[in-house]
């Protein structure tokens, strides 16, 4: 991972929305309309959140029919948490 991918994961976590939306899926892959239910926004607020978590790379979509299911890209992860220890531990 490099600087400017960290950044874009961390700039797309800062916002307190999708954070929530992160927490959600800690427990596990949803549906987007879980998440809906589970959030006071729109679906197409829903969508504009989820399409930022995507694009960065934490978070991965699976289309099933007409529902897509969202997870935490846990490979993803481990390499911002491994960037995150790095730098802390080499200052």
């Amino acid at each position: 991972m490099d600087t400017l991918e960290c950044i874009e994961i961390l700039k797309s976590l800062s916002d307190n929305t999708r954070m929530k939306i992160f927490e959600l899926l800690r427990s596990g892959k949803l549906c987007g309309c879980k998440i809906l239910e589970s959030l006071s926004i729109t679906q197409p607020t829903l969508s504009h959140h989820m399409k930022v978590l995507c694009e960065c790379g934490i978070v991965i979509p699976e289309k099933d029919w007409k529902w897509t299911y969202y997870s935490i890209n846990r490979e993803k992860l481990n390499d911002l948490i491994d960037f995150l220890s790095y730098a802390e531990c080499h200052k």
